[in-house]
């Protein structure tokens, strides 16, 4: 914050007790008239992580108290023992680089467009930070979404000869093979660069980069294809969250069109530092670019820095494909995974609990749009499912860097009393309260459900007066709230139908909608009537213009509605290592799988007519697709893309008229290892403690004659390795389970403490040392498997550089 500005309230991950001295120093209904001391520019998550007390805790307990997710989407990255941060100046930004140096931090990118630096610093070096001159503001950067799923489906095939161990039914379903076939394409002289998490720094995986080429399903020096060319990588991330999706992705495309070249660079640090790769791949020599990553902070309302890097690199003639998301939610056939109003309705209140802890402003949202006595409503229930995160992304129409209005996002149970999680004897709120006037409008937060299926609130504070002297407390923009929950976690919503102007439902936003990128929608690889349920849905509406630097956009004259997402295409397809291992298979789902299949096809086009642009190439295929049940625009866009049609539209002559492909080989198999047997004599006990820590679990009653007595059976699908390496104090393990039964629950005991629910994949952050995981499955009956699936397994430490080398053996 510049000199002079005035001081600011209590924000971000709100301390109890802080509010509490807060309130003993001022009236009672007074909420934060000063800012703390030592907070400076940092935001209230960083001022907080900053503080011994919380830089010390695991990371999963700092997750609770800063309102973040624990891992994955939501959380903080992290390079070693360093948080990744953007450090926003009001001028010098490139000046200011060498000051964060001399503060002890790592700098990764330098934008003089934006005026920010991303740099990797400790939590100890953040306050630092915040004291280099210009510095008007040092925020977190929080993992984007990487948009793959893994729900399982039954085996399909259908693929081309030589493509290597595992090759997606997409090529089939979306006519790839036959385009091949019938034009001799393969997309050679065409280079497709990817975007996504990370390629091949995952030490969880069974496979790597080295086996997908001596395999045949990446190119590469040994590929018995003959496609030698290796993948380029301009930058790979090296974090305990790599998953490597983006090597599924090059697996896909190289599936498709196995004569294009590929590159890679991660798209997982930072937004600016995103779209300046998005320009690096086009420099680089990209023809078609694929991402399927999504920053919670995008705008919903205008485009940001990435839409404008795809903007960029779409006037040099690349076509740019993105994936559409996975964050649709169905509830009595309704979508019900936004909610936006068009404009701040005051209801001129707060709930009670949050005037107690000092609310003064009491100007909450009032979500019920009807008018008069009796239709006011200042919380939004949200149904959360047990064990489930809950991601909350609150934004509302004012322009970047122009915002006016401060808003407040907290949760709340269901009899309205703020929730809150606990962490070296204080109480944190859950929520975000971040000080927004100048800069982003949005509210982002995530809270992990360990109990069974609640309901909790949703309360939006407007602070202004003595809450934020520097806050307008009259503007009332348009709000929206979206619940990006990757297509599950929330069973229903208090307000889920449009009502009164009220809009119910789209949740594409960012560069995932923009206006010259190819949103991309899912359809599974053994169906075609209908989009996948996770599929997100359009339109997507914007209000401003483009962020393009630190000025704030000018007010579009009308809204402009683009018709979003433009296509779907296959998800589901078999991979050799990442996703869900079905029926014997692994299968990639999610719009990250559906994107990468658009561009394979783009691919193809550009090698059968060079000369074709990127709107040509866009055009083909939207005009060739194919139509999808009866699902409208916001749904499916202009259908499933089909690759001869679009190769036929642009007029591309047939080479070898009713050539056909010869038959795909066989998928590689992922095996389920059968448990270790243990039986454990204090049976009786466990079952005592499973059922009074999962009471919600389905049961079934027992009649006077017969009940079912039979135990279901455990076993790992996927599990760690036996020494799992790590160049940090923690070790990511990722385990999945299976019983002989359906509609069973998981219990997971860790190290011999007590049984707690768990899902059907679970993943924890494991000290250096050794460790033991059990695991139970519990059928609809209360029958608890008495001999649990064991695995025992050791977390050691290595260098940075033994790492990499283990990864690379």
């Amino acid at each position: 914050m510049p000199p002079g500005t005035p001081p600011r309230r209590f924000t971000g991950a709100l301390s109890l007790v802080a509010l509490a001295c807060a309130c003993a120093l001022a009236p009672a209904s007074a909420w934060g008239a000063a800012s703390r001391p030592g907070d400076g520019d940092l935001s209230p998550r960083l001022a907080e992580l900053a503080k011994p007390a919380v830089r010390s805790a695991p990371p999963g307990k700092q997750a609770d108290a800063l309102s973040v997710a624990t891992q994955g989407p939501g959380s903080l990255v992290r390079e070693g023992n360093r948080v990744l941060v953007e450090v926003r100046f009001d001028r010098g930004a490139a000046v200011g680089a060498g000051d964060l140096r001399a503060a002890g931090a790592k700098v990764l990118n330098v934008s003089p467009r934006y005026q920010t630096v991303t740099v990797a610093a400790k939590a100890s070096e953040l306050g630092a930070l915040s004291s280099v001159p210009r510095v008007a503001n040092v925020n977190e950067v929080l993992a984007p979404i990487v948009h793959g799923a893994g729900d399982p489906g039954p085996v399909s095939a259908a693929a081309v000869p030589c493509f290597g161990g595992a090759t997606s039914e997409g090529d089939a379903q979306l006519r790839a093979n036959l385009a091949r076939a019938e034009f001799e394409i393969d997309g050679s002289g065409v280079e497709v660069g990817i975007l996504s998490d990370s390629f091949d720094t995952d030490g969880g995986t069974e496979r790597h980069q080295a086996e997908d080429v001596a395999n045949g399903d990446l190119p590469g020096a040994g590929n018995p294809c003959g496609q030698t060319t290796p993948v380029t990588i301009l930058e790979d991330l090296e974090t305990p969250n790599a998953s490597d999706e983006g090597r599924a992705m090059a697996q896909i495309v190289h599936d498709l069109a196995p004569g294009a070249s590929l590159a890679f660079a991660t798209a997982v640090k930072g937004d600016v530092v995103f779209a300046k790769s998005i320009e690096d791949l086009r420099d680089g020599g990209a023809d078609v670019i694929v991402d399927d990553v999504a920053y919670f902070n995008e705008p919903f309302f205008q485009e940001g820095p990435i839409s404008v890097a795809v903007s960029n690199v779409a006037a040099s003639g690349v076509s740019y494909f993105s994936s559409a998301g996975n964050n649709n939610l169905k509830a009595g056939g309704k979508d019900i995974a936004s909610w936006e109003a068009p404009q701040f309705r005051d209801s001129l209140g707060c709930p009670e609990e949050l005037e107690v802890l000092g609310f003064e402003t009491s100007h909450c949202m009032d979500f019920d749009p009807e008018e008069g006595a009796g239709h006011s409503d200042d919380t939004f229930g949200i149904t959360v499912k047990e064990g489930a995160d809950l991601t909350v992304d609150v934004q509302w129409g004012e322009p970047w860097y122009g915002v006016e209005a401060d808003l407040d996002a907290l949760l709340l149970d269901s009899d309205g009393a703020p929730l809150v999680e606990k962490l070296a004897g204080k109480s944190f709120l859950v929520g975000s309260t971040d000080d927004n006037v100048d800069d982003v409008p949005a509210e982002i937060f995530t809270w992990t459900n360990d109990g069974p299926e609640r309901v909790v609130q949703l309360a939006l504070n407007r602070c202004a007066g003595i809450c934020n002297p520097a806050a307008s407390g009259a503007v009332t923009p348009r709000v929206k709230i979206a619940l990006l929950q990757n297509g599950g976690g929330v069973s229903s919503t208090e307000y889920h139908e449009d009502l009164e102007g009220d809009i119910v439902g789209p949740t594409i936003f960012g560069h995932n909608g923009a206006s010259d990128a190819v949103s991309t929608g899912a359809i599974r690889y053994n169906g075609g009537a209908a989009p996948e349920a996770f599929s997100s849905r359009g339109p997507v509406t914007h209000y401003f213009a483009p962020v393009v630097g630190k000025t704030p956009a000018t007010s579009l004259g009308s809204p402009t509605v683009l018709e979003k997402p433009d296509i779907v295409a296959t998800d589901g397809g078999a991979n050799t290592f990442f996703g869900s291992c079905a029926t014997g298979v692994w299968r990639f789902f999610g719009t990250s799988a559906a994107a990468p299949h658009a561009a394979a096809v783009a691919a193809l086009e550009r090698e059968a007519k060079p000369e074709a642009s990127a709107s040509d190439v866009k055009e083909a295929q939207l005009e060739g697709a194919a139509e999808v049940g009866v699902f409208g625009p916001d749904a499916v866009g202009a259908g499933m893309i089909d690759a001869v049609a679009a190769l036929e539209w642009l007029g591309v002559a047939s080479a070898a008229p009713g050539a056909l492909p010869e038959s795909p080989p066989t998928p590689f198999a992922c095996e389920a290892e059968e448990p270790e047997a243990e039986p454990d004599p204090r049976i009786d006990e466990i079952e005592n403690q499973i059922i009074a820590a999962n009471p919600a679990a389905p049961t079934q009653a027992a009649s006077n004659d017969f009940r079912d007595r039979l135990a279901p059976r455990t076993a790992f699908r996927r599990k760690p390795p036996r020494v799992l390496r790590t160049p940090w104090r923690w070790g990511r393990a990722v385990f999945r389970f299976r019983s002989n039964e359906p509609r069973v629950a998981f219990l997971c005991q860790f190290d011999r403490k007590r049984y707690r629910s768990c899902g059907q994949r679970f993943v924890r952050w494991f000290r250096v040392g050794r460790h033991v995981l059990r695991v139970r499955a519990r059928d609809a009956a209360d029958n608890v498997d008495r001999t649990p699936a064991v695995y025992r397994f050791r977390v050691k430490r290595v260098s940075h550089r033994a790492y990499r080398r283990h990864r690379g053996a």
